[in-house]
């Protein structure tokens, strides 16, 4: 068995970010960017109003000054004159500041009239924006990153309508075993219902993959390599169930038969020691344990790493976050153990507190659902007390 560590190193050796494409910019939130967005043009390309109120002098600002209203200014309209001694233009917020004037007085301090304002109170604040105030041109967004909705916002600004990101990953995912049914299905009394792929798909979709469910794969040869074949075009291959020993584990061998070159199988963790991986053609396998929570947990730690290197985003382990044991643990065994844990914030704490639940079996989904981290016990690692700082993997 290798470790944690070593297995999702291997994992991500065998991916490379894809190839790179154009979309359009409304369809590019949640996909990452593969080269810089580059602003054509200041923002604001020129000096606005913040406010809705009246472009003056500061010469002429003070208190029960009379000013003569020369014109008006809406946003998207720019006034074409030259503001003198004792005018004011009626502004609106954005619109263009003009020439001659350096200060906006909000509506609210002054009385108008027809023809003319008097300001009642006065500010100091200019309520002007300054032209290129939020970006200059050749301002950048810079790769790699998931576009956020902030992002997408901040490139249209740059008059940007095409962006190139990094194609987005194809997933297979099999799931393998005479015992299972699809949802919605009448199972027989001795089969059960498939979830794993299901929360895998979603777990990859959540992830900016593309996720195809395959039929499930019968406990023989041929339907397994049948389900095989209809993974081809898939950059990774996802199998649940079928990569351990048993006379009914025949992920392996029939994998290895359509040329798999095999990374690794087994890992020092739990849950999830039955875990495989390498390259069958031109995709890469991953090769999950059965028991539900297995699935997902090592979905976690190295199906989603994975998918982020696909797309150009910093390989690597997921970043884990320090709490405070709740309740003593005794010794861990040789195996690094991921166990499902609730988080709670205590406002007279620095650190959030987590609980192990006392139920740790990896084939309940209940337990997983309620969960909010992963509480990280690395191999051999010795008993633990309350209040104690803790490693632990956000869910």
């Amino acid at each position: 068995m290798i470790s944690v560590a070593e297995a999702l190193q291997r994992c991500l050796d065998l991916t490379r970010p894809l190839d790179v494409e154009e979309v359009a910019l409304r369809h590019a939130a949640g996909r990452v960017l593969a080269r810089p967005v580059v602003a054509l043009r200041d923002q604001p390309p020129f000096a606005a109003s913040a406010m809705d109120g009246y472009a003056i002098r500061k010469a002429d600002l003070c208190l029960g000054a009379r000013l003569r209203v020369v014109g008006e200014a809406p946003a998207g309209r720019a006034w074409a004159g030259q503001l003198g001694q004792g005018e004011a233009l009626r502004i609106f917020t954005g619109a263009p500041l003009p020439q001659g004037a350096d200060h906006i007085v909000i509506q609210e301090d002054v009385t108008a009239a027809e023809d003319h304002i008097v300001i009642h109170t006065v500010e100091d604040a200019a309520h002007i924006r300054p032209a290129g105030a939020d970006f200059k041109t050749g301002a950048e967004i810079t790769p790699p990153r998931r576009l956020s909705p902030a992002d997408i916002a901040l490139a249209a600004a740059m008059n940007a309508p095409r962006l190139s990101v990094y194609r987005r990953p194809e997933v297979a995912i099999i799931a393998t075993g005479d015992e299972l049914v699809s949802p919605g299905e009448d199972p027989r009394a001795d089969q059960i219902i498939a979830s794993n792929t299901y929360g895998l798909a979603a777990m990859a979709e959540a992830e900016g993959a593309i996720a195809r469910l395959l039929p499930i794969a019968r406990d023989t040869r041929a339907s397994l390599a049948a389900t095989f074949e209809m993974a081809r075009g898939a950059d990774l291959i996802v199998t649940v169930g079928g990569a351990s020993v048993g006379d009914h584990d025949l992920v392996g061998t029939v994998a290895a038969d359509m040329g798999l070159e095999r990374s690794f199988y087994k890992i020092a963790m739990r849950p999830g020691k039955p875990l495989m991986a390498g390259r069958i053609g031109d995709a890469v396998l991953l090769g999950l344990p059965g028991n539900p929570v297995s699935a997902m947990v090592c979905g976690h730690l190295f199906m989603v790493p994975q998918l982020r290197a696909f797309q150009g985003l910093p390989s690597g382990a997921r970043r884990t976050r320090t709490a405070h044991l709740t309740c003593d643990l005794p010794e861990n065994g040789p195996r690094a153990h991921y166990m499902r844990a609730s988080l709670t914030q205590d406002p007279d704490h620095p650190y959030p507190l987590i609980t192990p639940f006392t139920r740790q079996d990896s084939a309940l989904l209940t337990v997983f659902a309620e969960a909010g981290a992963l509480l990280i016990r690395p191999p051999h690692d010795g008993p633990r007390t309350a209040g104690e700082p803790v490693d632990y993997l956000s869910l």
